[in-house]
């Protein structure tokens, strides 16, 4: 059996931007006490506060959750409380090419909606996140706007000529993460073996945008056992079948 259970957060544990909820709760904390279970997101560090742990009983369980915000750029573990191990935030002139990047690319694809909920461009330290629709925006508009990924595929292409020095993954529902080079999922992977000293053949990695492009896809390039799902009740289903296999070791 896997000694770690690693999971994306949006579309994979809770819907974008949304909480997990109370059988999704139950589900993680029952798995906590068999296996070592990580969280990788482009989210930042307050959306998984807000998404995940408001919503887990705050016990020495926790001692078996590491947080990965932004791709793994940042990592935090618990001890009596949640420390940051680290974090590798952008420099300002970083940070304003990047914006200056995706403000000419939306403009140049014409794909300005008529509303925003909330900024579309944030700033995560180690991460530049855009979301179409801007960081509040209604699940259900959200869906709509790219649901096949191909408006954010065309951004990826004009990113990937314009800033060719940094990563660029299409994650959640209207999202493009922008990182430092050869920060992805896969880095976060890497980070989550070294310091906790678990092997790839022994992780398994549950997301929804495993395939070519998709920021879950950099985890299954490094040779991890992956599992695709559909949305968060799939997840359930996995999550499920993993803690019934450890009972009946």
């Amino acid at each position: 059996m896997k000694k770690l259970v690693v999971f994306d957060l949006d579309g994979t544990l809770a819907e974008s931007k949304g909480a997990i909820d109370p059988e999704m709760s139950t589900l993680l904390y029952s798995l906590l006490q068999v296996a070592r279970v990580a969280i990788i997101s482009g989210g930042a560090w307050p959306q998984f506060q807000k998404q995940v742990l408001a919503h887990l009983p705050d016990d020495e369980r926790l001692q078996r959750l590491s947080i990965l915000p932004t791709c793994g750029t940042q990592f935090y573990e618990y001890n009596r409380g949640w420390n940051k191990r680290y974090s590798e935030d952008f420099s300002a002139e970083e940070k304003a090419k990047i914006i200056q990047a995706l403000q000419a690319v939306v403009a140049t694809l014409g794909y300005q909606p008529a509303q925003h909920w909330g900024k579309p461009i944030e700033d995560r330290g180690s991460q530049i996140t855009f979301s179409a629709l801007g960081q509040e925006a209604p699940l259900a508009e959200k869906k709509k706007w790219d649901p096949d990924f191909a408006k954010r595929q065309q951004m990826k292409t004009l990113l990937e000529k314009m800033i060719p020095e940094f990563s660029i993954n299409l994650g959640g529902t209207t999202s493009v993460d922008i990182t430092k080079p050869g920060i992805d999922k896969a880095y976060g992977i890497h980070k989550l073996r070294d310091i906790l000293i678990i092997g790839l053949p022994e992780m398994l990695f549950v997301g929804d945008a495993i395939f070519p492009g998709g920021n879950d896809y950099p985890a299954k390039e490094t040779g991890v056992d992956c599992i695709k799902v559909r949305d968060p009740d799939e997840t359930k289903r996995v999550i499920e079948t993993i803690v019934v296999c450890y009972a009946v070791l």
